[in-house]
């Protein structure tokens, strides 16, 4: 690799490091607003039968996973971040130029695992604010913009994956 396309590659990696600040960024200062705005707890109702913002304190994963234990699960799911941190970061720098959906995927995952990871270190919990519900019936666990930038990043690889497999396959037929 020649001085100018590392330079290049430098350059076009910074756009995927600072989508993953701004996902920070936005994560935590939603959390931090909405933490010392909203009672803890209790539903503020935004759209009538569907959505509420609702100030919780997860100390479990996904779908409060593990939260009724005793507090190690915190460290658990803590180590869980930085190792996959560190894993997605290296795969961002492997990553093609042209692989750019595949990159937004990774630094969208990056974010938001650093700002739930902040929240587990810092406060022993992640903040949770968005819920929806359908009326009465059914309500989906509280989530936070990590939560949605983490799935949002999920789907983005899995879609780039089929997509990618699609494409191979179709390499190897014209050849």
């Amino acid at each position: 690799m020649s001085e100018a396309s590392g330079v290049r590659l430098g350059a076009s990696a910074l756009r995927w490091w600072l989508l993953s600040a701004l996902v920070i960024a936005l994560d935590l200062g939603s959390k931090a607003w909405l933490s010392a705005s909203l009672p803890y707890g209790r539903p503020v109702e935004v759209i009538p039968g569907f959505f509420n913002l609702l100030l919780l304190h997860n100390t479990g994963a996904a779908f409060s996973f593990l939260a009724e234990h005793a507090g190690w699960q915190r460290w658990l799911f803590a180590v869980i971040a930085v190792v996959a941190v560190a894993a997605l970061s290296v795969w961002l720098t492997r990553t093609t130029l042209h692989e750019r959906f595949t990159r937004a995927a990774i630094a969208l995952i990056i974010g938001g695992a650093i700002g739930n990871l902040f929240d587990r270190v810092v406060h022993g919990y992640v903040i949770d604010f968005l819920s929806f519900h359908w009326q009465q019936l059914y309500y989906y666990p509280a989530f936070n913009i990590a939560d949605t930038a983490i799935t949002l990043g999920a789907i983005g690889l899995i879609v780039t994956s089929l997509f990618s497999g699609r494409r191979s396959k179709a390499g190897e037929a014209h050849e």
